[in-house]
C-alpha cells in the first residue's frame, strides 16, 4: 500500500472503453421491445399511441442476467412504475411546480429501492425520463388512463420477451454463478502457498456470497425443480469446501496438488454441460499422495460431485432457503447513516431543483434539464459522477447533432419505428463499453420519441441550440449537487459504521456460541439481520468514500484491512451458522470474546488505537480466530 500508483486523469478514465463483449441478443431484443409497439400503433393509424406504448418498451432496459423468478417480479414492478409515471405526468402537466416536486420524489424513490435491494440496472433514470417526457406531451389530463394503459401494454410486451428465455434455460443465471463459484474455488486452491492466496481468497468469498444471494432470489416455494435443488446443494458444498480449505491449508509455504483445482473445474464443467445424469461416469483427477487433511478435502469435493446424482427425496432434505423480507431490507437501508438513503435524498432534491429552475426559466421542452441532471447524478461516487458528466456532455452534444440532422428531414411513420429500434439496439450494445458512447445514441433516440409526437417543427440550429442549453444547465446542476453534498459524506461516516458493524458481529458471535437456537427462518435471526444490514452499509460507504474528491488516500489505506477483515468475519459467521453443531462457550470465555468485540468497536468509533488482547481458543474454528486477530491488529494503530 505504500507504493504510489499514478492513475489516469479523470478525463481519460471517462473516455476509456472497456473490453466487455457486446450483448448482441439483449440489444436486439431491447430494440424490438421499443420499436415494435410504435409499428403496431402505426398499423392502427396512430403514431402517438405507438410512441406511448414504446415508453413501456423501456421496461426491457431493466433486463439483466438474474434468476427468472426475481426478474419476473422486478419487471412487473418496473411496468407498474412506468404506468404510474405516465399517468402522473399526464395529470400534472398543467401544474409545473407540482410536476417538479413529483419528479424529485420519483427519482429519490427509484434510487432508494434499487440501492436497498442491490438491483442492477439503470435505477431511477428511465422512470424520471418517462415522467418528464409525458409532461412535455400535449396537455390532456383527460387522456391519463388511456396513455397509462398503452404504456402498460408496451411494458407487458417487454415482459413477455424478457421471460421467453425461461422456456429454454429456466435456471441459466443460477448455473452461471455456481459454475463461477467452483472455478474461483479452484483458483483459490491453486493459489494456496503463493503470493496470490489472499486475493484469490477474497475473490472466492465475494463469489460465494453472490451465489448464495442469486440462488435465494431464484427460489419459488411452490415450484422447486430438481435442477434448482442440485444447484443449491452444490453451492452449499462450495461453501463447505472453502471453509475447510481456509481452516486447514491457508498460510502454507508450499502449494497443494493441482488435482484438487482440476477436480473443482470438472464439477464446473458438469454444471455448464447440464449432463447431471452422467455424473457417475465422470471421474475426478486424483492426487497420488495425500495427507489426512488433503484426503478429507478430496472426500468433500467428491461428495459435491456425487450430490448431482442423489435422489429427489434426499435433495429436498438438504434444501433450506432463507432470505430477508422486503420490509427488513427497506428498513435496513432507511437509516440516517445509510449512504443509500443519503444519496436518494440528494438525488431527489436536486432533480426537483433542476425541474423548478427549468420551468422558471420558461425553457421550451424544459424536461431535458432535469433529465441531464439525473443522468449525471446517477454515478455511484463523486468520481463516477464526474465521469458521467464528461460522458454525458460529449455524448449528448454529438447526440443532439445527430438528432437534429435526423429531425431536419421530418421523419414519419415506420421510419420513426425503425430509427427507435436501431438507436435502442446500438445504445444497448455500447452501454457495456462506455456510458458516453451509449449517450451518443440514446440522446437522439429519446429526442426523436419526444419530438415525433409534438406538433412543432424546428429549424436545425434552433433545435440543436435549445437542447444543448438544456443539457448544459442540467449537467451543471447535477455536478453542483454532488460537489456540495457528496464530497465527504461517505468517509465521515466510516468510523461510526465500523463500530456498529463490529458490535453486531459480537451479537452474532454470542448467538452462535452460547447454545442458542439459530432459526432457519431468516426473519427470526435478529442478530444476523443487523449484521448483514450493517455490513452492506459499510461496504457501500467505503466504496463511495474511495470515489470522493479530494480522496483521503491515507484514511482509505488505513480502513481497507479493517473493512476486509469485517467482510471476512461476516462471511465466516454466516457460514458457521449453517453448521448443525457448534461448541458452547462457558461464561468466562464468552465474556472475554464480548469484551474484545466491544474494545474494537470503541477504538474504531473514537479513532483510537486498540490495546491487543489475547484471543481464547475454539477448537476447529481457527480461521475465525485468525480473522478476529487480523481485525485487532488493523486497529492497533491510529488513523
Amino acid at each position: 500500500m505504500g507504493n504510489t500508483i499514478h492513475s489516469p486523469s479523470i478525463f481519460k478514465q471517462a473516455l476509456t472503453v472497456n473490453k466487455k463483449p457486446f450483448p448482441w441478443l439483449k440489444a436486439l431484443l431491447a430494440g424490438f421491445a421499443a420499436g415494435f409497439p410504435i409499428a403496431v400503433g402505426l398499423l392502427f393509424g396512430s403514431l402517438e399511441y405507438g410512441l406511448l406504448a414504446g415508453l413501456g418498451g423501456f421496461t426491457y432496459l431493466y433486463v439483466f442476467p438474474i434468476p427468472y423468478a426475481q426478474l419476473a417480479k422486478k419487471l412487473t414492478w418496473c411496468i407498474l412504475a412506468i404506468t404510474l409515471c405516465v399517468f402522473l405526468g399526464t395529470v400534472l402537466a398543467p401544474y409545473p411546480i407540482f410536476a417538479a416536486i413529483v419528479m424529485g420524489l420519483i427519482g429519490a424513490t427509484g434510487l432508494f429501492i434499487f440501492g436497498a435491494f442491490r438491483l442492477i440496472g439503470p435505477s431511477a433514470i428511465f422512470f424520471v425520463l418517462i415522467f418528464a417526457m409525458t409532461t412535455g406531451m400535449p396537455v390532456a389530463p383527460e387522456e391519463a388512463f388511456m396513455r397509462a394503459g398503452l404504456a402498460f401494454l408496451g411494458g407487458v410486451f417487454s415482459w413477455i420477451i424478457a421471460m421467453s428465455g425461461w422456456f429454454f434455460n429456466p435456471h441459466g443465471p443460477e448455473r452461471v454463478v455456481v459454475k463461477r463459484s467452483y472455478i474461483q474455488l479452484a483458483n483459490f486452491l491453486d493459489a494456496i502457498g503463493t503470493e496470490k492466496e489472499n486475493d484469490a481468497q477474497h475473490a472466492v468469498m465475494a463469489t460465494l456470497k453472490e451465489a448464495s444471494q442469486i440462488i435465494a432470489s431464484g427460489y419459488i416455494p411452490w415450484r422447486r425443480t430438481d435442477v434448482f435443488n442440485h444447484l443449491y446443494v452444490l453451492n452449499n458444498y462450495a461453501n463447505k469446501i472453502f471453509l475447510y480449505a481456509v481452516e486447514h491449508f491457508t498460510d502454507r509455504k508450499e502449494q497443494i496438488p493441482i488435482e484438487f483445482g482440476e477436480s473443482l473445474r470438472t464439477i464446473a464443467h458438469i454444471v455448464d454441460s447440464k449432463k447431471f445424469h452422467e455424473v457417475e461416469t465422470i471421474p475426478l483427477p486424483h492426487p497420488n499422495h495425500m495427507e489426512e487433511h488433503m484426503a478429507q478435502l478430496f472426500i468433500e469435493i467428491n461428495e459435491a460431485k456425487n450430490s448431482l446424482s442423489v435422489s429427489k427425496t434426499k435433495l429436498l432434505e438438504q434444501v433450506e432457503i432463507s432470505k430477508p423480507t422486503a420490509k427488513r431490507v427497506l428498513l435496513g437501508a432507511f437509516d440516517i447513516n445509510s449512504i443509500i438513503f443519503i444519496n436518494s435524498i440528494r438525488f431527489g432534491i436536486f432533480t426537483m431543483l433542476a425541474a423548478i429552475i427549468a420551468y422558471e426559466l420558461d425553457l421550451d421542452r424544459s424536461f431535458w434539464v432535469p433529465l441531464s441532471c439525473v443522468a449525471v447524478m446517477s454515478g455511484a461516487t463523486v468520481v463516477a459522477t464526474l465521469h458521467r458528466g464528461i460522458q454525458r456532455s460529449l455524448g449528448t452534444i454529438f447526440g443532439i447533432l445527430i438528432a437534429s440532422f435526423i429531425l431536419a428531414f421530418h421523419p414519419t411513420g415506420y421510419i420513426i419505428a425503425f430509427l427507435v429500434f436501431l438507436l435502442t439496439f446500438i445504445t444497448e450494445l455500447f452501454i457495456v463499453k462506455n456510458y458516453g458512447l451509449a449517450a451518443l445514441f440514446f440522446t437522439p433516440n429519446a429526442l426523436i420519441m419526444a419530438e415525433a409526437g409534438s406538433k412543432g417543427h424546428y429549424a436545425f440550429t434552433y433545435f440543436a441550440t435549445a437542447r444543448l442549453i438544456d443539457v448544459i444547465i442540467g449537467i451543471a446542476i447535477g455536478l453542483i449537487g454532488v460537489w456540495l453534498i457528496g464530497r465527504k459524506s461517505a468517509s465521515s461516516r466510516l468510523p461510526h459504521l465500523i463500530a456498529k458493524t463490529i458490535r453486531s458481529q459480537g451479537q452474532v458471535f454470542y448467538a452462535l456460541f452460547s447454545g442458542n437456537k439459530i432459526y432457519q427462518h431468516y426473519g427470526k435471526n435478529i442478530e444476523f439481520n443487523k449484521m448483514e444490514t450493517n455490513m452492506a452499509n459499510l461496504s457501500t460507504v467505503y466504496d463511495t468514500a474511495a470515489g470522493e474528491i479530494p480522496k483521503d488516500k491515507r484514511a482509505l489505506e488505513y480502513y481497507w484491512p479493517i473493512v476486509y477483515s469485517l467482510e471476512e468475519l461476516a462471511f465466516l459467521l454466516d457460514k458457521y451458522s449453517k453448521f448443525h453443531s457448534r461448541p458452547t462457550l462457558d461464561d468466562q470465555k464468552m465474556a472475554r470474546f464480548l469484551l474484545i468485540f466491544e474494545t474494537l468497536a470503541n477504538a474504531a468509533e473514537r479513532k483510537d488505537s486498540v490495546i491487543g488482547k489475547e484471543i481464547p481458543i475454539i477448537s476447529e474454528y481457527q480461521s475465525l480466530l485468525d480473522t478476529i486477530e487480523n481485525l485487532q491488529n488493523s486497529l492497533k494503530n491510529k488513523q
